[in-house]
């Protein structure tokens, strides 16, 4: 399903208990509780019938063993929580050191098989233009190559299965100065093919907490930043009319990082996503994350979630739960 600015935004939430963090590492804690995840997403989703993404990571890298299922790494066993109007926004990160392509474009082969008809949208790699951080597929070689062929390789195999509901896409962080180039690269390598098999294009973005924003300058530079990419980034790429999913956004809470200030700049963000969606073709947004990895260390990377990491609301999950029912499908 690809919503329009007229049916509303399509929501999601990222709802497992690993973050990565900018050292090459994850942030952990308490395993995640299937139980108390599905109680949070039926919340947040309002209501059984609306559509709804449950964010999952996959990954591809020299010691995947193709020809057998591929579980999730995080949450564990997604596939359990898309039910009741709910499915998968899965990604299929590509971490090959040796840049096997080939086994990459399998593994998605795979992954539609396996997952197909559970998920709503497959994503390609994350965070591709970000090379310094082996967490990230960037940092690995031929990662153009792997978006190219991989975005085509799934929607190939999503038509041979008759998953027509099945969208593939690719995404990146904000991109700027000689950076912006990095779309264009992947459609003059892929030209009319590639974006013909395109039927989104994600963002993941964190306003002011990788770099302070003031209060007041929140809602304008979300504003700024959202059309920049769609007037500087996409459309010179061809893509000036693919719909933009928002893929990952959040605000930890943690020391000088209060819960009434999560809340806040949830309703900023999502307030100015909602306000664009026509002008920009936003066709939804996905939250990161449900819960915090631990909520006992202060570290910008442990407390991203809309509750604790034993589940226990904080004001930003009403927040949240509230803009579902005001601006969703």
């Amino acid at each position: 399903m690809t919503p329009t600015a007229q049916d509303g935004m399509l929501f999601g939430i990222y709802p497992g208990g690993v973050t990565g963090d900018d050292a090459g590492g994850l942030a952990r804690g308490l395993p995640d509780d299937p139980a108390l995840v599905s109680s949070a997403l039926d919340r947040l989703q309002g209501r059984p019938d609306r559509p709804f993404l449950v964010r999952a990571y996959t990954g591809f890298d020299d010691t995947t063993r193709l020809g057998e299922p591929h579980a999730t790494a995080t949450p564990i066993a997604a596939a359990q929580y898309a039910v009741r109007g709910r499915r998968l926004d899965l990604v299929a990160q590509y971490q090959s050191a040796a840049g096997d392509v080939d086994g990459y474009c399998d593994f998605l082969r795979e992954l539609v098989e396996q997952y197909g008809p559970v998920t709503s949208t497959l994503q390609v790699t994350e965070e591709p233009n970000d090379t310094s951080n082996p967490v990230l597929d960037g940092y690995y070689p031929a990662v153009r190559e792997a978006i190219v062929r991989g975005v085509s390789a799934v929607k190939a195999r999503a038509r041979e299965l008759g998953h027509s509901h099945l969208r593939v896409g690719f995404n990146t962080t904000p991109l700027f100065g000689p950076a912006a180039s990095f779309v264009t690269d992947l459609t003059d390598r892929g030209g009319e093919g590639f974006i013909a098999d395109l039927d989104y294009v994600g963002l993941d973005f964190f306003p002011d907490v990788f770099r302070p924003v003031a209060v007041s300058d929140l809602e304008n530079a979300v504003e700024g930043l959202l059309r920049h990419h769609r007037d500087a980034v996409l459309t010179p790429a061809g893509l000036g009319l693919l719909p933009l999913h928002i893929t990952e956004h959040g605000w930890p809470t943690g020391p000088d990082r209060p819960p009434h200030r999560q809340a806040d700049v949830v309703e900023t963000v999502v307030r100015v996503v909602a306000a664009q969606a026509k002008r920009l073709n936003l066709s939804g947004y996905t939250h990161f994350a449900l819960r915090d990895a631990d909520s006992a260390e202060p570290g910008l990377f442990h407390q991203f979630g809309l509750t604790t990491d034993d589940y226990a609301p904080k004001p930003a999950f009403d927040t949240m739960k509230r803009l579902v029912e005001r601006h969703s499908v």
